[in-house]
């Protein structure tokens, strides 16, 4: 533990946030210490713990610093855990949560309590909607702490509102911007309108995904990279080693819904890749030969 140092928990330039879970206590060796309840985030340089009750309680640990990471099964009365070996602490380190540990190693206790503490978010996101549309009321301080709270350990540390930038084209740009970066953000908290307004401005704002309408009506954000050529091509290929596919066959041979299946297969038959088959039995879909054999 002594390799930890004090952290405002705000991301560093050019650092990215990996992945995050709830829920995760740390132990100091084999020893129960008193962090025992917070948010564990992996970015690309560090590794940080902040408090769930108290979000100025946030420390960090370098990558550089790890060794090796092994996994410990859970057990009977034991949660699963992550052991994280890690290099001496340097002698400029700077000021942490101990001064000196006799542990060359660190435990992470994943915990199963997130989905309770959801749903807390949305009972008070709930209450708060409620005294915006009735009018019946301030918001008190500690809900928006709370509030703020639960943003930030969602990695969420300035959330985009109207009341910061209005209800126009700015606030669906920063919305865009926001979307494009965190996609997993809590989407109760907006419009659905406000959403797909948001998403039209990726493209435009050269982001790394963009909206893509379907010419059935369906909406999907994609990679900029996403190319329809190899997406046809693919679908040309699993149509083929099978012979012929329904939307639904298709769907469970490449994972994916069987709504996003079907606008892939009608996109190859729009390409010429495929045709169809439309019976009483349903739509079958088969390699167009027409296209290949003279």
């Amino acid at each position: 533990m002594d390799r930890f140092v004090w952290t405002s928990g705000l991301l560093e330039i050019n650092e990215t946030l990996v992945i995050q879970q709830r829920g995760v206590r740390i132990y100091d060796g084999e020893e129960k210490i008193k962090f025992d309840a917070g948010t564990l985030l992996l970015s690309t340089h560090r590794l940080i713990w902040r408090d769930q009750k108290n979000h100025e309680c946030c420390m960090a640990i370098p990558l550089s610093q790890i060794v090796f990471i092994e996994e410990q099964a859970a057990g009977i009365g034991k949660s699963a855990k992550i052991v994280v070996h890690l290099h001496p602490a340097p002698s400029n380190k700077e000021p942490g949560p101990f001064q000196s540990s006799k542990n060359s190693y660190i435990k992470l206790s994943f915990k199963e309590h997130g989905q309770i503490e959801a749903k807390e978010m949305v009972e008070l996101s709930k209450s708060i909607a409620n005294k915006i549309k009735d009018k019946q009321g301030d918001i008190t301080e500690d809900e928006t702490i709370r509030f703020k709270s639960y943003l930030l350990s969602m990695g969420i540390a300035n959330p985009v509102t109207r009341e910061t930038y209005g209800s126009g084209t700015q606030y669906h740009m920063q919305l865009a911007k926001q979307l494009a970066g965190i996609l997993q953000a809590p989407l109760e908290l907006l419009s659905p309108e406000d959403l797909v307004n948001a998403c039209k401005m990726l493209e435009e704002l050269k982001l790394p995904l963009r909206l893509r309408v379907f010419d059935s009506g369906v909406m999907v954000i994609e990679l900029q990279s996403h190319k329809e050529e190899e997406t046809a091509a693919s679908a040309l290929e699993t149509v083929s080693e099978k012979g012929s596919l329904t939307s639904e066959e298709f769907a469970k041979l490449v994972g994916m819904s069987v709504l996003l299946a079907k606008e892939r297969l009608l996109l190859a038959e729009k390409m010429g890749h495929l045709c169809r088959d439309d019976s009483v039995e349903g739509l079958r879909f088969y390699p167009n030969l027409f296209m290949t054999q003279s």
